[in-house]
Protein backbone atom coordinates (compact mmCIF):
# COMPACT_ATOMS: atom_id res chain seq x y z
CA UNK A 1 0.00 0.00 0.00
CA UNK A 2 1.55 3.10 -0.87
CA UNK A 3 1.36 6.45 1.17
CA UNK A 4 -1.56 8.04 -0.99
CA UNK A 5 -3.98 4.76 0.02
CA UNK A 6 -2.80 5.15 3.36
CA UNK A 7 -3.86 8.61 3.21
CA UNK A 8 -7.28 8.17 1.49
CA UNK A 9 -7.89 4.96 4.33
CA UNK A 10 -6.75 7.52 6.77
CA UNK A 11 -9.08 10.03 5.59
CA UNK A 12 -12.24 7.03 5.45
CA UNK A 13 -11.62 5.90 8.72
CA UNK A 14 -11.54 9.26 10.45
CA UNK A 15 -13.50 11.63 7.85
CA UNK A 16 -13.38 15.62 7.98
CA UNK A 17 -15.73 16.16 10.53
CA UNK A 18 -18.72 18.43 9.34
CA UNK A 19 -20.62 18.84 12.70
CA UNK A 20 -21.64 22.22 13.33
CA UNK A 21 -19.24 24.57 15.81
CA UNK A 22 -21.72 24.21 18.22
CA UNK A 23 -22.00 20.78 18.12
CA UNK A 24 -19.50 19.88 21.38
CA UNK A 25 -20.44 16.40 23.21
CA UNK A 26 -18.89 17.75 26.66
CA UNK A 27 -21.49 20.81 26.80
CA UNK A 28 -24.33 19.81 28.61
CA UNK A 29 -28.09 20.63 27.05
CA UNK A 30 -28.76 23.27 29.91
CA UNK A 31 -25.03 25.16 28.67
CA UNK A 32 -26.03 25.02 25.00
CA UNK A 33 -29.76 27.14 25.11
CA UNK A 34 -28.39 29.13 27.79
CA UNK A 35 -25.51 30.07 25.16
CA UNK A 36 -28.20 29.93 22.13
CA UNK A 37 -30.97 31.84 24.41
CA UNK A 38 -28.44 34.77 24.69
CA UNK A 39 -28.43 35.35 20.62
CA UNK A 40 -24.82 35.94 20.58
CA UNK A 41 -22.45 35.00 17.48
CA UNK A 42 -19.58 32.79 17.42
CA UNK A 43 -17.54 36.44 16.76
CA UNK A 44 -19.13 37.47 20.41
CA UNK A 45 -18.28 34.44 21.64
CA UNK A 46 -14.44 34.77 20.37
CA UNK A 47 -13.72 37.68 22.54
CA UNK A 48 -13.45 35.55 25.83
CA UNK A 49 -10.54 34.27 25.22
CA UNK A 50 -9.05 33.09 28.78
CA UNK A 51 -6.11 35.12 30.85
CA UNK A 52 -3.28 32.58 29.91
CA UNK A 53 -2.77 30.49 26.82
CA UNK A 54 -2.10 27.30 26.89
CA UNK A 55 -0.23 26.14 24.04
CA UNK A 56 0.98 22.22 23.01
CA UNK A 57 3.02 21.19 20.09
CA UNK A 58 5.45 18.13 18.99
CA UNK A 59 9.10 19.18 18.95
CA UNK A 60 9.69 19.62 15.09
CA UNK A 61 12.39 21.32 13.13
CA UNK A 62 11.35 24.34 11.56
CA UNK A 63 13.14 25.54 8.28
CA UNK A 64 12.84 29.63 9.62
CA UNK A 65 14.25 31.19 6.54
CA UNK A 66 10.96 33.54 6.00
CA UNK A 67 10.95 36.72 8.07
CA UNK A 68 7.96 37.76 5.72
CA UNK A 69 5.36 35.80 3.27
CA UNK A 70 3.34 37.49 0.61
CA UNK A 71 0.30 34.67 -0.20
CA UNK A 72 -1.22 35.18 -3.69
CA UNK A 73 -4.88 33.91 -3.86
CA UNK A 74 -5.92 33.26 -7.70
CA UNK A 75 -9.73 33.37 -7.10
CA UNK A 76 -11.67 31.72 -9.46
CA UNK A 77 -9.22 28.79 -9.99
CA UNK A 78 -6.85 29.33 -13.14
CA UNK A 79 -6.64 26.90 -15.60
CA UNK A 80 -3.45 24.42 -14.34
CA UNK A 81 -3.04 22.79 -17.77
CA UNK A 82 -2.66 26.85 -19.20
CA UNK A 83 -0.16 28.30 -16.75
CA UNK A 84 1.95 26.64 -14.24
CA UNK A 85 1.44 23.07 -15.23
CA UNK A 86 1.36 24.00 -19.16
CA UNK A 87 0.25 20.99 -21.31
CA UNK A 88 0.34 21.66 -25.63
CA UNK A 89 -2.84 20.00 -26.67
CA UNK A 90 -2.74 19.91 -30.38
CA UNK A 91 -5.66 21.38 -31.98
CA UNK A 92 -6.66 23.44 -28.71
CA UNK A 93 -4.06 25.33 -27.18
CA UNK A 94 -3.04 28.10 -29.40
CA UNK A 95 -0.15 28.68 -31.05
CA UNK A 96 0.36 32.17 -29.53
CA UNK A 97 0.94 30.50 -26.50
CA UNK A 98 4.61 29.60 -27.83
CA UNK A 99 5.03 26.24 -25.84
CA UNK A 100 8.90 26.85 -24.37
CA UNK A 101 11.09 24.30 -22.73
CA UNK A 102 12.90 26.49 -20.28
CA UNK A 103 15.23 24.61 -17.84
CA UNK A 104 13.41 21.22 -18.18
CA UNK A 105 10.47 23.30 -17.43
CA UNK A 106 7.39 23.36 -20.11
CA UNK A 107 6.10 26.80 -20.05
CA UNK A 108 3.65 28.99 -22.09
CA UNK A 109 6.29 31.88 -23.04
CA UNK A 110 3.67 33.28 -25.35
CA UNK A 111 1.27 34.31 -22.64
CA UNK A 112 3.68 35.11 -19.44
CA UNK A 113 7.55 35.58 -20.96
CA UNK A 114 8.74 37.83 -17.93
CA UNK A 115 7.97 35.20 -15.55
CA UNK A 116 9.69 32.47 -18.00
CA UNK A 117 12.67 34.35 -18.03
CA UNK A 118 12.93 33.85 -14.45
CA UNK A 119 12.04 30.50 -13.40
CA UNK A 120 15.09 29.76 -12.38
CA UNK A 121 14.15 32.18 -9.20
CA UNK A 122 10.85 30.32 -8.17
CA UNK A 123 9.75 26.64 -7.87
CA UNK A 124 6.28 25.15 -8.89
CA UNK A 125 4.39 22.57 -6.92
CA UNK A 126 2.36 20.46 -9.74
CA UNK A 127 1.21 17.15 -7.20
CA UNK A 128 -1.03 19.61 -5.21
CA UNK A 129 -5.36 18.81 -5.42
CA UNK A 130 -7.99 20.22 -3.47
CA UNK A 131 -10.18 19.00 -1.35
CA UNK A 132 -13.80 20.65 -2.69
CA UNK A 133 -14.65 22.36 -5.70
CA UNK A 134 -16.88 25.66 -4.69
CA UNK A 135 -15.50 28.87 -4.82
CA UNK A 136 -16.45 30.25 -1.60
CA UNK A 137 -15.62 26.68 0.11
CA UNK A 138 -12.22 26.28 -1.19
CA UNK A 139 -11.14 29.72 -1.29
CA UNK A 140 -11.75 29.97 2.61
CA UNK A 141 -10.27 26.44 2.19
CA UNK A 142 -6.67 27.99 1.25
CA UNK A 143 -7.37 30.69 3.33
CA UNK A 144 -7.57 28.84 6.95
CA UNK A 145 -6.55 26.08 6.34
CA UNK A 146 -9.16 23.60 6.88
CA UNK A 147 -12.54 22.63 6.03
CA UNK A 148 -14.36 25.62 6.61
CA UNK A 149 -17.76 23.83 7.25
CA UNK A 150 -16.12 21.68 10.08
CA UNK A 151 -15.64 21.65 13.40
CA UNK A 152 -14.25 25.16 14.58
CA UNK A 153 -14.41 25.94 10.47
CA UNK A 154 -16.36 28.51 11.19
CA UNK A 155 -13.88 30.56 13.41
CA UNK A 156 -10.59 29.44 12.37
CA UNK A 157 -8.32 32.54 11.74
CA UNK A 158 -6.92 33.29 8.77
CA UNK A 159 -3.32 32.18 8.42
CA UNK A 160 -1.98 35.43 8.28
CA UNK A 161 -3.82 35.96 11.78
CA UNK A 162 -1.91 33.15 13.07
CA UNK A 163 0.96 34.29 11.67
CA UNK A 164 0.13 37.65 13.06
CA UNK A 165 -0.47 36.51 17.02
CA UNK A 166 3.30 34.30 16.89
CA UNK A 167 4.61 36.88 15.84
CA UNK A 168 3.66 39.80 17.97
CA UNK A 169 6.11 38.88 20.37
CA UNK A 170 8.36 40.08 17.77
CA UNK A 171 6.84 43.63 17.42
CA UNK A 172 8.94 47.01 18.77
CA UNK A 173 7.12 50.25 19.73
CA UNK A 174 7.78 52.31 16.94
CA UNK A 175 6.16 50.01 14.20
CA UNK A 176 3.17 50.94 13.70
CA UNK A 177 1.94 48.89 9.93
CA UNK A 178 -0.74 46.04 11.30
CA UNK A 179 1.49 42.74 11.32
CA UNK A 180 -1.36 41.25 8.78
CA UNK A 181 -2.29 43.26 5.53
CA UNK A 182 -4.45 42.28 2.79
CA UNK A 183 -3.88 44.41 -0.35
CA UNK A 184 -7.17 43.64 -2.56
CA UNK A 185 -8.62 41.26 -0.47
CA UNK A 186 -11.98 42.46 0.55
CA UNK A 187 -13.29 39.05 0.50
CA UNK A 188 -9.99 38.16 2.74
CA UNK A 189 -11.30 35.61 5.58
CA UNK A 190 -10.89 37.28 9.29
CA UNK A 191 -9.03 36.64 12.28
CA UNK A 192 -11.56 33.75 13.15
CA UNK A 193 -11.91 33.61 17.36
CA UNK A 194 -8.75 35.52 17.67
CA UNK A 195 -8.49 39.15 18.62
CA UNK A 196 -9.33 41.65 16.30
CA UNK A 197 -5.70 43.16 16.66
CA UNK A 198 -4.79 39.91 14.39
CA UNK A 199 -8.04 41.09 11.64
CA UNK A 200 -6.24 41.67 7.79
CA UNK A 201 -5.77 45.07 7.15
CA UNK A 202 -7.55 45.15 4.47
CA UNK A 203 -6.45 47.99 1.70
CA UNK A 204 -7.07 48.53 -1.54
CA UNK A 205 -4.36 50.32 -2.89
CA UNK A 206 -4.60 53.81 -4.34
CA UNK A 207 -1.68 57.07 -6.06
CA UNK A 208 -2.65 59.05 -2.92
CA UNK A 209 -1.88 56.37 -0.22
CA UNK A 210 -4.11 55.22 2.91
CA UNK A 211 -7.08 57.43 3.12
CA UNK A 212 -7.93 59.47 5.82
CA UNK A 213 -4.66 59.39 7.79
CA UNK A 214 -5.29 63.25 8.23
CA UNK A 215 -7.91 65.49 9.93
CA UNK A 216 -9.59 68.51 7.96
CA UNK A 217 -9.14 70.80 11.47
CA UNK A 218 -5.53 70.28 11.50
CA UNK A 219 -3.28 67.59 13.44
CA UNK A 220 -3.24 69.96 16.66
CA UNK A 221 -7.13 70.07 17.06
CA UNK A 222 -7.22 66.31 16.35
CA UNK A 223 -4.47 65.65 18.96
CA UNK A 224 -6.58 67.71 21.55
CA UNK A 225 -10.09 65.53 21.09
CA UNK A 226 -7.95 62.21 21.30
CA UNK A 227 -6.37 63.22 24.66
CA UNK A 228 -10.43 64.34 25.46
CA UNK A 229 -11.64 61.04 24.31
CA UNK A 230 -9.22 58.88 26.70
CA UNK A 231 -10.74 61.61 29.32
CA UNK A 232 -13.99 60.31 29.02
CA UNK A 233 -13.43 56.87 27.48
CA UNK A 234 -10.83 55.21 29.97
CA UNK A 235 -12.45 54.76 32.77
CA UNK A 236 -15.25 53.48 31.68
CA UNK A 237 -13.11 50.80 29.91
CA UNK A 238 -11.61 49.99 32.98
CA UNK A 239 -14.70 49.65 35.24
CA UNK A 240 -17.27 47.91 32.80
CA UNK A 241 -15.88 44.41 33.43
CA UNK A 242 -18.65 42.34 31.52
CA UNK A 243 -17.64 44.51 28.41
CA UNK A 244 -13.56 45.33 28.94
CA UNK A 245 -12.41 42.37 25.77
CA UNK A 246 -14.46 44.42 23.35
CA UNK A 247 -13.95 47.95 24.90
CA UNK A 248 -10.32 46.84 24.60
CA UNK A 249 -11.09 45.86 20.75
CA UNK A 250 -11.92 49.23 20.08
CA UNK A 251 -9.25 50.59 21.89
CA UNK A 252 -6.91 48.63 19.93
CA UNK A 253 -8.27 49.84 16.72
CA UNK A 254 -8.43 53.22 17.60
CA UNK A 255 -4.74 53.24 18.62
CA UNK A 256 -3.25 51.70 15.52
CA UNK A 257 -5.12 53.81 13.55
CA UNK A 258 -3.64 56.94 15.36
CA UNK A 259 -0.29 55.25 14.82
CA UNK A 260 -1.33 55.43 11.23
CA UNK A 261 -1.98 59.12 11.29
CA UNK A 262 0.48 62.19 10.71
CA UNK A 263 2.81 59.35 9.47
CA UNK A 264 5.46 60.22 7.07
CA UNK A 265 6.59 56.39 6.76
CA UNK A 266 3.08 55.18 6.30
CA UNK A 267 2.59 57.93 3.61
CA UNK A 268 5.83 56.73 1.60
CA UNK A 269 4.59 53.31 2.17
CA UNK A 270 1.27 53.52 1.19
CA UNK A 271 1.60 55.72 -1.88
CA UNK A 272 3.08 55.59 -5.49
CA UNK A 273 3.55 57.15 -8.27
CA UNK A 274 1.96 56.67 -11.95
CA UNK A 275 5.10 55.61 -13.04
CA UNK A 276 5.82 52.96 -10.34
CA UNK A 277 2.32 51.83 -11.15
CA UNK A 278 3.17 51.46 -14.70
CA UNK A 279 6.32 49.01 -13.71
CA UNK A 280 4.06 46.70 -12.13
CA UNK A 281 1.67 46.58 -15.12
CA UNK A 282 -0.60 49.71 -13.95
CA UNK A 283 -3.23 47.12 -12.44
CA UNK A 284 -5.16 46.55 -9.10
CA UNK A 285 -3.08 43.54 -8.70
CA UNK A 286 0.07 45.03 -9.44
CA UNK A 287 -0.29 48.22 -7.18
CA UNK A 288 -0.64 45.24 -4.96
CA UNK A 289 2.63 44.17 -5.28
CA UNK A 290 4.30 46.85 -5.44
CA UNK A 291 2.69 47.88 -2.03
CA UNK A 292 3.37 44.92 -0.54
CA UNK A 293 7.08 45.39 -1.39
CA UNK A 294 7.47 48.98 -0.13
CA UNK A 295 5.12 47.53 3.26
CA UNK A 296 8.07 44.67 3.40
CA UNK A 297 11.11 47.32 3.21
CA UNK A 298 9.37 49.76 5.47
CA UNK A 299 10.04 47.10 8.18
CA UNK A 300 7.32 48.83 9.88
CA UNK A 301 5.61 45.36 11.65
CA UNK A 302 3.80 44.16 8.36
CA UNK A 303 5.25 40.04 8.35
CA UNK A 304 2.14 38.78 6.39
CA UNK A 305 0.57 40.49 3.26
CA UNK A 306 -2.15 38.46 1.23
CA UNK A 307 -2.96 39.57 -2.31
CA UNK A 308 -5.95 38.86 -4.08
CA UNK A 309 -6.44 38.60 -8.46
CA UNK A 310 -9.31 37.12 -9.45
CA UNK A 311 -11.14 36.44 -12.74
CA UNK A 312 -10.08 32.83 -13.26
CA UNK A 313 -13.64 31.45 -13.50
CA UNK A 314 -13.47 30.83 -17.23
CA UNK A 315 -16.38 28.56 -18.06
CA UNK A 316 -16.14 30.13 -21.65
CA UNK A 317 -14.10 31.48 -24.08
CA UNK A 318 -11.29 30.72 -22.38
CA UNK A 319 -8.66 31.50 -24.98
CA UNK A 320 -10.16 34.98 -26.17
CA UNK A 321 -7.78 37.78 -25.86
CA UNK A 322 -9.90 39.99 -23.01
CA UNK A 323 -9.94 35.98 -20.92
CA UNK A 324 -6.89 34.05 -19.90
CA UNK A 325 -4.10 36.32 -22.00
CA UNK A 326 -5.50 39.17 -20.58
CA UNK A 327 -5.30 38.26 -16.84
CA UNK A 328 -2.18 36.44 -17.39
CA UNK A 329 -0.64 39.66 -18.41
CA UNK A 330 -1.77 41.32 -15.36
CA UNK A 331 0.08 38.26 -13.38
CA UNK A 332 3.08 38.34 -15.58
CA UNK A 333 3.60 41.96 -15.30
CA UNK A 334 2.52 42.70 -11.39
CA UNK A 335 4.82 39.28 -10.04
CA UNK A 336 7.78 39.47 -12.17
CA UNK A 337 8.45 43.11 -11.21
CA UNK A 338 7.76 41.84 -7.35
CA UNK A 339 9.85 38.96 -7.86
CA UNK A 340 12.80 41.72 -9.35
CA UNK A 341 12.74 44.07 -7.30
CA UNK A 342 12.69 41.96 -3.86
CA UNK A 343 16.07 40.28 -5.39
CA UNK A 344 17.54 43.68 -6.49
CA UNK A 345 16.77 44.91 -2.74
CA UNK A 346 17.75 41.19 -1.10
CA UNK A 347 14.52 41.04 0.29
CA UNK A 348 13.61 37.76 -1.13
CA UNK A 349 16.33 36.30 1.07
CA UNK A 350 14.29 36.31 3.73
CA UNK A 351 10.27 36.63 2.01
CA UNK A 352 8.64 33.75 1.03
CA UNK A 353 6.13 34.43 -2.32
CA UNK A 354 3.23 31.65 -2.11
CA UNK A 355 0.91 31.58 -4.82
CA UNK A 356 -2.34 28.96 -5.70
CA UNK A 357 -5.98 29.31 -6.06
CA UNK A 358 -8.52 27.12 -4.84
CA UNK A 359 -8.69 24.27 -7.52
CA UNK A 360 -7.76 23.94 -11.20
CA UNK A 361 -9.52 23.24 -14.42
CA UNK A 362 -11.06 20.72 -16.65
CA UNK A 363 -8.37 19.41 -18.78
CA UNK A 364 -7.26 18.78 -22.77
CA UNK A 365 -9.80 20.13 -25.03
CA UNK A 366 -11.90 22.32 -24.15
CA UNK A 367 -15.72 22.26 -22.89
CA UNK A 368 -18.55 23.04 -25.88
CA UNK A 369 -18.73 26.63 -24.37
CA UNK A 370 -15.03 26.83 -25.31
CA UNK A 371 -14.06 27.16 -21.58
CA UNK A 372 -12.88 25.20 -18.50
CA UNK A 373 -14.85 23.51 -15.20
CA UNK A 374 -14.05 22.90 -12.10
CA UNK A 375 -11.23 20.26 -11.58
CA UNK A 376 -9.29 19.32 -8.51
CA UNK A 377 -5.29 19.15 -10.09
CA UNK A 378 -3.97 22.81 -9.58
CA UNK A 379 -0.59 24.04 -8.57
CA UNK A 380 1.20 26.25 -6.16
CA UNK A 381 3.68 28.78 -6.37
CA UNK A 382 6.67 29.34 -4.60
CA UNK A 383 9.75 31.88 -4.20
CA UNK A 384 11.85 33.45 -1.65
CA UNK A 385 13.34 32.61 1.92
CA UNK A 386 15.81 30.22 0.31
CA UNK A 387 13.46 28.47 -1.63
CA UNK A 388 15.31 26.41 -4.61
CA UNK A 389 14.05 28.36 -8.01
CA UNK A 390 14.16 26.27 -11.27
CA UNK A 391 12.35 23.32 -10.29
CA UNK A 392 8.82 21.65 -11.01
CA UNK A 393 8.22 19.49 -7.94
CA UNK A 394 6.07 16.91 -8.46
CA UNK A 395 4.21 15.73 -12.44
CA UNK A 396 1.18 15.19 -13.97
CA UNK A 397 0.07 13.04 -17.23
CA UNK A 398 0.28 14.21 -20.68
CA UNK A 399 -2.74 16.18 -20.33
CA UNK A 400 -2.39 17.06 -16.59
CA UNK A 401 -5.26 15.06 -15.36
CA UNK A 402 -3.66 12.44 -12.77
CA UNK A 403 -0.37 12.74 -10.45
CA UNK A 404 2.47 10.71 -11.97
CA UNK A 405 4.99 11.67 -9.59
CA UNK A 406 4.27 13.45 -6.36
CA UNK A 407 7.63 14.44 -5.88
CA UNK A 408 7.97 14.56 -1.95
CA UNK A 409 8.88 12.69 0.57
CA UNK A 410 5.31 12.02 1.68
CA UNK A 411 4.18 10.17 -1.48
CA UNK A 412 0.84 11.59 -1.87
CA UNK A 413 -0.95 14.62 -3.06
CA UNK A 414 -0.27 18.35 -2.03
CA UNK A 415 -3.12 19.75 0.29
CA UNK A 416 -3.79 23.23 1.42
CA UNK A 417 -3.18 21.87 5.05
CA UNK A 418 0.29 21.33 3.54
CA UNK A 419 0.70 24.76 2.18
CA UNK A 420 0.03 26.11 5.74
CA UNK A 421 2.25 23.64 7.25
CA UNK A 422 5.04 25.26 4.51
CA UNK A 423 3.99 28.63 5.12
CA UNK A 424 4.17 27.96 9.06
CA UNK A 425 7.41 26.26 9.16
CA UNK A 426 9.09 28.68 6.79
CA UNK A 427 8.39 31.41 9.36
CA UNK A 428 10.00 29.32 12.16
CA UNK A 429 6.35 28.72 13.92
CA UNK A 430 5.53 24.80 15.29
CA UNK A 431 2.68 23.83 12.84
CA UNK A 432 2.07 21.13 14.99
CA UNK A 433 0.59 23.79 17.82
CA UNK A 434 -2.96 23.64 19.62
CA UNK A 435 -3.91 26.69 21.45
CA UNK A 436 -6.36 25.30 24.44
CA UNK A 437 -8.24 28.88 24.13
CA UNK A 438 -10.60 28.07 21.37
CA UNK A 439 -14.09 29.49 22.49
CA UNK A 440 -15.60 25.71 23.39
CA UNK A 441 -12.35 24.43 24.66
CA UNK A 442 -11.71 22.06 21.48
CA UNK A 443 -8.35 22.73 20.89
CA UNK A 444 -7.23 25.00 18.06
CA UNK A 445 -4.80 23.02 16.17
CA UNK A 446 -2.41 25.20 13.92
CA UNK A 447 -2.49 22.30 11.22
CA UNK A 448 -5.84 19.80 11.43
CA UNK A 449 -4.57 16.20 12.60
CA UNK A 450 -0.71 17.51 13.38
CA UNK A 451 -0.93 14.94 16.81
CA UNK A 452 -1.30 12.07 14.20
CA UNK A 453 1.49 13.98 11.21
CA UNK A 454 -1.28 13.90 9.03
CA UNK A 455 0.44 17.13 7.30
CA UNK A 456 3.81 18.82 6.96
CA UNK A 457 5.56 21.13 5.11
CA UNK A 458 7.07 20.63 1.57
CA UNK A 459 10.77 19.93 2.65
CA UNK A 460 11.69 19.21 -0.57
CA UNK A 461 11.97 22.92 -1.82
CA UNK A 462 14.90 24.11 0.05
CA UNK A 463 16.40 21.05 -0.64
CA UNK A 464 18.82 20.38 -4.13
CA UNK A 465 16.74 17.00 -4.37
CA UNK A 466 14.33 15.14 -3.44
CA UNK A 467 14.97 12.95 0.27
CA UNK A 468 14.50 9.10 -0.56
CA UNK A 469 12.63 8.99 3.03
CA UNK A 470 9.25 8.32 3.34
CA UNK A 471 7.21 9.34 6.24
CA UNK A 472 4.48 7.08 7.16
CA UNK A 473 0.98 8.48 8.50
CA UNK A 474 -0.65 5.18 8.42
Amino acid sequence: MNEQEKFENLFNKYPHQTKSFFAKNHVSRRRFFQIAGTGVTASYLASKLPATTVISSTPVKTINRAKNVIFILLAGAPSHTDTFDFKMINGTTPTTFNPTTVGGINWPMGIMPKLGGMISDFSVVRSMQSWALVHSLAQTWTQIGRNPSGVLGNVSPNIGSVVAIEKQGERTPSQVFPTFLALNSGGAAGPGYFPAAYAPFKVTPSTVGLRNTTNPDGQTRFTNRWDFLHHLDDPLRTSDTNRRTELEDYDEFYTAAQGLMYNPVVANAFKYTAAESARYGTSGFGNSCLMAKQAIQANQGTRYVEITLGGWDMHTNIYTATQLPALTKILDDGLSTLLADLKASGDLANTMIVMAGEFGRTVGRLTGAAGRDHFNQQFAFFAGAGIQGGRAIGATDTVGATITDYGWSRQRAVKPEDIESTIYSAMGINWTSVRHDDPLGRGFYYVPNSDQDVYGPINELWTPSVPTKTISIA
